[in-house]
């Protein structure tokens, strides 16, 4: 009895350390295999990012790896790089990508106008049906929100740091940077939102040193950064950004007006501001009662997969001279500083803002433009222009002449 007591303790002691070398030999091979990955990190993006922060996005992982077809190289801009989780071989998961975009005479890197790009609205709804209510959130692309001391601007899945190349850069640095540093999955955490915009920062700062720009970023001030406001409010109440709005309406008959709106923080040191503002279907149906019957389609596709919305966006300094539109049949257009007109659903005004140039933009929605009317549409303008250049005391304001608001 004795002895088979000493046995089973035996074969239970050398069981534990085979277990043990085992859990040791997976140590091993998860500390290799992770260290792999960070290399291949490094060459994919060019040394410009810490692999180690992105591989502990997503609650962290011991494999990634990258896509052969985007690869950044500092020496060509625009470029990117694309990472993907590995949870178990053979398989692997959208996870992260950077975007370094510069200035040039080509491709803006703002863009305005009915682009179906920039809308804001997921009109999709899932499993084939609709949604019920398409401009109640901005669920395709919400409002960017500001970093402090204009360093850039962040989304819930991504951070785009700006640096302007000052006095002093090598002839071959861009003016302006932007660096996107994105999320490429789902419901990203306030630590991951908070990675991405460390990454972001950091990538900047290599990137400028290496190719000779001039700058001084600002620090990253923002301990945590909230999730961006993606429901749509009344229109009266809202203020920041689109107090405006708010205050235009106090004013004015709501006749086809928008009656939602979604605002982001003012800040003085913003290189852009932006206001959405929609239309809710309630609204849409008052509306539809009130149109010539040929602008009924209008109303209908507005309750489903065209939804009304307008947006004004002010862009400033240096991110004025990159602003732009495609245009049908050609390249893309950008816009000449210290002029106003429209094309493509977008209406612009320049101006100067404490001696430098600014560049006041509304783009609408498709068909929404001929439902406000060019009267309507032209006030309204002139009001949000007006009201941010008086409280920024920008002057040398060129508007667009009364024929650009009509139809051809």
């Amino acid at each position: 009895m004795r002895a088979g007591w000493i046995r089973l303790w035996r074969w239970t002691a050398w069981g534990g350390i085979g277990l043990s070398l085992y859990a040791g030999w997976l140590t091993v091979d998860d500390v290799r295999d992770r260290a792999s990955s960070e290399r291949e990190i490094d060459a994919a993006c060019d040394r410009l990012i810490s692999p180690a922060a992105v591989m502990d996005l997503r609650d962290g992982m011991v494999r990634a790896t990258t896509s052969e077809y985007n690869r950044f190289d500092a020496g060509q801009l625009p470029g990117s790089c694309t990472v993907y989780k590995v949870p178990e071989p053979g398989k692997s998961q959208a996870l992260f990508t950077l975007v370094v975009q510069g200035i040039s005479a080509s491709r803006p890197l703002n863009r305005i106008g009915d682009d179906s790009r920039l809308e804001p609205f997921d009109t999709s709804g899932g499993a084939g049906s609709r949604k019920q209510d398409v401009t109640a959130v901005a669920d395709r692309r919400p409002e960017p929100q500001p970093l402090a001391g204009g360093l850039g601007w962040h989304g819930n899945r991504y951070t785009t740091v700006r640096a302007e190349c000052g006095p002093g850069s090598e002839p071959a640095a861009p003016t302006l940077l932007h660096v996107t540093a994105r999320a490429d999955y789902e419901d990203v955490s306030a630590a991951d939102r908070q990675r991405l915009a460390r990454i972001a920062r950091s990538a900047a700062d290599v990137l400028t040193l290496r190719i000779g720009c001039r700058t001084r970023l600002p620090e990253l001030h923002d301990n945590q950064l909230p999730l961006a406001p993606t429901a749509l409010r009344p229109a009266q109440s809202v203020s920041g950004s689109c107090r405006w709005f708010a205050e235009y309406t106090g004013r004015h008959a709501q006749g086809r007006l928008p009656d939602r709106a979604l605002a982001v923080p003012t800040r003085q040191q913003n290189p852009a501001e932006s206001c959405l503002l929609a239309v809710s279907p309630k609204r849409v149906r008052h509306i539809a009662e009130d149109v010539p019957e040929k602008d009924r389609d209008f109303a209908r596709a507005a309750l489903t997969h065209s939804p009304w919305w307008l947006r004004t966006v002010t862009y400033l300094g240096t991110e004025a001279r990159t602003v732009g539109y495609d245009s049908v049949g050609s390249e893309d257009k950008i816009i000449k500083l210290g002029t106003a007109g429209h094309s493509n659903g977008a209406w612009w005004v320049s101006s100067l803002c404490d001696g430098k140039p600014a560049l006041h933009t509304l783009s609408s929605g498709y068909t929404y433009d001929n439902i406000l009317g060019a009267d309507v549409l032209s006030a309204l303008f002139r009001a949000y222009v007006n009201d941010f250049t008086k409280q920024h005391g920008c002057t040398h304001v060129k508007y667009p002449e009364a024929k650009d608001f009509r139809s051809p």
